[in-house]
């Protein structure tokens, strides 16, 4: 079954399929008994993540990236749903190659909203709590107003992008009738996800397991709310599912929130590490006006009120499970 429900449906097609979130949805959907297409070019993703289900017969494995795929097209209409999770992740990555960040978030898109468009494909597009930018406010709300920073700092072109991407999802939506979803996906962290694009909580997990200091930026206090992947990807096809979910906008996250400074202290608590942590200031992580959000808190009554769903794991059960003890 796809994740519409209709029996011996075609396959799914998931973009960036090879990536964190994309590998936990795939072997959600093989484990389900679909047939799964993924396209992914291993630039951020890695092979090692569909190890799993390799030899699944029903997992296609298309190494290419979105745009340079000669069969998008033929892909996309022989799909029952698309996913389309192929994007520029990690704020390491956002800052150190601005031209790569804004070139695939955007023109991918475009290139798979093309090709659902003739056959009206559903498909599901990923956003980022990034586009809610510098507001203060205690939680995010998908009817809130964004406040994005200056162009002259880099991190604000990946927030712009993927708010620009669901500016066009919703204009295919409104003008061609394509039933596209937006998700604004906040942190999520589990198994599989690495800290090399400096995610935090497995950047301190590989640390804290060698007894090396846990490096926080700033003063600690910043908070965030960490999700576990298996409850994002339930999140996703939940949204799927649901047809009257095409054209809005949907927060997915976690709403226990904590400080870094108290996620390292708990990643060192819950590994048993030696490891000490070690306040480091911005300017010397990031280039000169980085700026940090304080709060990155959703509101998901709207998602909850379209799929019934809640997130099921605290952050203790996401912090063992990273690290692989439980």
């Amino acid at each position: 079954m796809t994740p519409s429900g209709v029996p011996d449906a075609p396959h799914t097609l998931i973009t960036g399929g090879a990536g964190f979130i994309g590998s936990h949805l795939a072997e959600r959907l093989l484990g389900q008994g679909e047939r799964v297409v993924v396209i992914d070019d291993f630039s951020t993703g890695s092979q090692a993540n569909l190890a799993a289900v390799a030899d699944n017969p029903n997992l296609t494995l298309i190494e290419s990236d979105v745009i340079g795929c000669e069969s998008l097209g033929q892909l996309v209409a022989e799909s029952g749903y698309v996913f389309h999770l192929a994007a520029a992740v990690g704020v390491d990555l956002v800052v150190q190659s601005p031209i790569r960040t804004i070139e695939t978030n955007l023109k991918a898109t475009e290139a798979i909203l093309e090709a659902a468009t003739p056959g009206r494909t559903p498909m599901l597009l990923p956003s980022s709590s990034e586009v809610y930018g510098k507001s203060s406010r205690e939680g995010f709300a998908e009817t809130d107003d964004l406040l994005i920073g200056p162009p002259t700092l880099g991190r604000w072109s990946y927030a712009c992008s993927k708010l620009m991407d669901e500016f066009l999802a919703l204009a295919f939506h409104a003008e061609r009738q394509l039933p596209v979803t937006v998700a604004r996906i906040f942190n999520t962290v589990g198994p599989r996800q690495t800290g090399r694009y400096g995610m935090v909580l497995p950047r301190f997990v590989e640390v804290a397991k060698v007894g090396e200091p846990l490096r926080v930026f700033g003063d600690g206090r910043q908070s965030r709310c960490f999700c576990h992947v298996n409850d994002t990807v339930e999140a996703l096809l939940r949204l799927a599912k649901c047809d009257r979910a095409a054209g809005g906008v949907f927060n997915i996250g976690s709403t226990e929130e904590t400080t870094i400074l108290n996620l390292a202290k708990r990643v060192i608590d819950l590994t048993e590490s030696r490891s000490e942590i070690e306040l480091v200031p911005y300017d010397e992580a990031y280039d000169a006006g980085f700026e940090d959000m304080k709060r990155r808190k959703p509101v998901i009554d709207k998602l909850e009120a379209f799929t019934g769903f809640r997130p099921a794991t605290g952050l203790d059960d996401i912090i063992l499970n990273t690290a692989g003890l439980n």
